[in-house]
């Protein structure tokens, strides 16, 4: 007897709900590293649990997991399936009713340069996570350019001028370049008035090309008695009296408001740098779109308020 249209109906929602719980399985194995905590999880069998990963795979036609007898890990395509469908799959909860009406469900990536990320976005990600008990955050704090989707990165916080892209960006204050010394290394070696007179001086260098700084079209020759692809370690050594070094201004504010630094050569500071939000096209989850907009509101007072004159 052929199938109404009501049972072709009800076995379609039936199939499309099966893959829906497929994914289920998976991020629960992908999370924990185990298919014997994932059948725990659902209430299900080890085989189970294997088969709906087994299912899955036969459909995207690409291995997410490796598995042997005593360890389960994923693969860079499991990788990348895993960050969308932790995006993903909170969405749904909430459209069935999982989720309680405006409670925020799932994860969201995030990266940021270390230094900015250490002072400024952990604050934002601590109190998002406060007051959403149900939503997860990955920050990721590197300095150097992360691809969003080959990372599964939801909000990128970047600091420069952006080249031409097809990401979508939001504006939420400037930074500026900053060129430093301790009041001990000043007394001691003089005080530069122009950008020419840094050839005199033992310099602290962070940049791609150690021995020049640029002001604006200039290019300045440096004795970098330091070289470092550290930020922090820079900061460190201008305090200890080694040199002048060049620096973000959110790097140094406090340390600069509280005398320990000094600004230097100030009218010959390039224009200053944008921060932006960033997120790839189409519509955000909801995790991500409330970390951007407590991000724009957070980070915008915090730079406006930084005391680097």
């Amino acid at each position: 007897m052929m199938a109404t249209v009501a049972e072709y109906s009800v076995c379609c929602n039936n199939r499309r709900m099966d893959r829906i719980d497929e994914w289920r399985v998976f991020v629960t194995v992908a999370t924990a590293r185990s298919f014997v905590a994932a059948a725990r999880a659902h209430g299900r069998s080890a085989q189970a649990i294997t088969r709906a990963i087994a299912a899955l795979e036969t459909r995207l036609g690409t291995r997410l997991l490796h598995r042997t007898t005593r360890s389960v890990s994923i693969t860079s395509d499991g990788e990348r399936y895993l960050a969308r469908a932790r995006r993903v799959l909170p969405e749904i909860d909430i459209l069935e009713g999982a989720a309680k009406p405006g409670e925020i469900a799932g994860r969201v990536s995030i990266t940021a340069p270390v230094l900015f990320g250490q002072l400024h976005v952990v604050p934002v990600v601590t109190e998002l996570l406060t007051k959403h008990s149900a939503l997860d955050a990955r920050l990721v704090l590197l300095d150097r350019v992360v691809s969003l989707a080959d990372e599964g990165i939801d909000v990128a916080v970047r600091i420069g001028e952006l080249p031409d892209s097809s990401l979508r960006a939001r504006l939420v204050g400037h930074v500026r370049s900053i060129v430093c010394a301790s009041p001990a290394y000043l007394e001691r070696a003089g005080t530069p008035r122009t950008p020419d007179a840094l050839a005199k001086h033992a310099c602290i260098s962070t940049s791609a090309i150690p021995d020049r700084w640029s002001f604006g079209r200039r290019s300045i020759v440096i004795r970098a008695r330091l070289v470092t692809n550290s930020n922090q370690s820079a900061i460190d050594a201008a305090l200890a009296g080694l040199g002048v070094a060049r620096v973000m201004s959110y790097q140094i504010a406090s340390l600069v408001a509280s005398g320990q630094l000094r600004v230097l050569l100030a009218a010959h500071e390039p224009p200053p740098l944008p921060v932006q939000l960033l997120h790839l096209p189409g519509i955000q989850s909801r995790p991500a779109e409330a970390f951007a907009a407590l991000a724009t509101s957070r980070l915008t007072a915090r730079l406006r308020a930084l005391p680097v004159k």
